[in-house]
């Protein structure tokens, strides 16, 4: 009787320690150290000294003159915001597109830009700007912009003259020489030109910060399989 006792328990103890080696085994998780190890790289946006006016859902399009004949075509869609720069007083429009987060926009604000309805729609507006710096330099665009509906477009178009207030009354390049009222309309033209390429020229200098930095930071090791 003992004999069997003895042999059910060797049986027992045997099964625990199995099921307690699987148990072992399930939750072993091995620490491996990364054999390359990459520093956090902080990317800046060149927005930081910047206060977001408005900050609204869009789609983008450019209008292309070198077509025949000439067409809108679509920059994209995502974020489009206002933004204030807090000691020079400056506002410029950006757009990202949704993802990649590639500029689709990137414009100062002048006194002189005019929001006008697309087509007669009270979802899009069209205006121009002298210097547009998306790509390595800055260009001379007609943008139209178009919002879900027309509250949104409404709200982008009441800052968007709020915008315009502020720069004319806050920002140094226009309140240090403030215009003749003897200018026609052919004047205000070449001081908004000449306006804009000043400020295309601190966009250029932002670009370049940007992609510097972008060059700077490590590239991610692709997981293996």
């Amino acid at each position: 009787m003992s004999s069997q006792t003895d042999v059910k328990e060797k049986v027992e103890a045997t099964e625990n320690g199995e099921e307690a080696d699987g148990e072992t085994e399930t939750d072993h998780d091995p620490h491996y150290d990364p054999i390359i190890s990459l520093p956090e790289v902080q990317v800046s946006t060149n927005e930081e000294d910047e206060i977001e006016l408005i900050k609204l859902r869009a789609k983008l399009y450019r209008y292309d003159t070198s077509t025949d004949p000439p067409e809108w075509k679509e920059r994209g869609t995502g974020d489009v915001k206002l933004l204030q720069h807090q000691t020079k007083n400056t506002v410029r429009v950006v757009m990202r597109r949704d993802k990649t987060l590639k500029i689709c926009a990137n414009h100062f604000v002048t006194p002189y830009m005019e929001l006008k309805p697309n087509c007669g729609s009270d979802k899009a507006w069209v205006w121009s700007t002298l210097a547009d710096f998306v790509d390595d330099v800055a260009q001379s665009e007609m943008l139209a912009i178009r919002f879900a509906n027309a509250e949104n477009a409404k709200k982008w178009k009441d800052m968007f003259e709020e915008a315009k207030h502020i720069v004319a009354t806050k920002c140094s390049l226009y309140t240090d020489s403030p215009p003749d009222s003897s200018l026609d309309e052919s004047q205000d033209e070449k001081a908004d030109s000449s306006d804009e390429k000043e400020l295309g020229e601190e966009l250029q200098n932002l670009k370049l910060n940007e992609n510097a930095q972008k060059d700077d930071a490590p590239a991610e090791e692709a997981p293996k399989k």
